[in-house]
């Protein structure tokens, strides 16, 4: 039989599997509560810059504290490692560089920060402690097509997502205030090419670990970011009558 932590963890997986189309669904109905979404002057309500910082910290603090944890038995073996690299690479980008390039951002509702903190540190000790304990690789999977190909997903969309947040961040030049038009880069042919980023990025991760934690983790991602980028696309398109209306949701050339 299983550890008990390791049943936990596959339970967990298998919650977030069925909350992504519940949120997704949420989202359809109530849309996304922060950003340009947000009330003008939110009760209760943080920075930009200290929301982001804060909500992403506990994925990237779990996977550090469990790397230097003694226990972590499944570390010595490189496919676990590259894992969560890769996990521990996007949040410290996250947490650490993405808040302090913001320019401006409106104040985050604290109860959005909340929950994002709250997913953040569900996510973190459910990929964390699944691949520093669990998870068994042979030493050859870094070398699996499932593997190379996920990784290279991974990259490629977190390149994806971080070039389009250099696109959003230079819209607009010093003094100029409102929305524009985002162009250049995927921009060219979706709405919300950084949500896209991310989606094939984790996808990537998912594909790269063949686990339950990993595909749930990419199924919720998806089903998130889906929801917002229609609500994006919906907005660009009644705030502009120049908005191009061969642009597409969030998957070029498909949706």
């Amino acid at each position: 039989m299983p550890p008990a932590e390791r049943r936990l963890l596959d339970g967990l997986a298998y919650l977030q599997a069925a909350l992504g189309p519940l949120c997704f669904a949420l989202l359809a109905r109530r849309g996304s509560p922060y950003g340009r979404y947000a009330a003008p002057r939110p009760a209760r309500s943080l920075p930009a810059r200290a929301a982001w910082a804060v909500q992403e910290l506990p994925s990237l603090a779990a996977p550090l504290l469990v790397g230097a944890a003694s226990a972590a038995e499944r570390l010595g073996r490189w496919p676990n490692r590259a894992l969560l690299a890769m996990f521990t690479a996007h949040y410290a980008h996250r947490s650490l560089i993405f808040p302090f390039l913001i320019r401006g951002g409106k104040p985050t509702p604290l109860y959005a920060c909340v929950l994002a903190f709250a997913f953040c540190t569900y996510n973190g000790y459910l990929q964390s402690r699944y691949l520093s304990q669990y998870a068994v690789y042979g030493d050859d999977w870094v070398t699996d097509p499932r593997f190379l190909i996920g990784f290279v997903l991974w990259l490629v969309g977190m390149l994806i997502n971080i070039h389009s947040d250099y696109i959003l961040r230079n819209l607009r030049k010093p003094g100029e205030t409102g929305y524009k038009i985002p162009r250049g880069g995927l921009f060219e042919y979706v709405s919300a090419a950084n949500y896209f980023g991310e989606v094939v990025e984790w996808c990537g991760y998912g594909l790269a670990s063949w686990s339950v934690q990993g595909g749930a983790f990419a199924l919720f991602t998806f089903c998130v970011l889906l929801s917002r980028a229609r609500q994006h696309h919906q907005w660009y398109l009644e705030k502009f009558e120049d908005y191009p209306k061969s642009r597409k949701i969030m998957i070029p050339f498909l949706f």
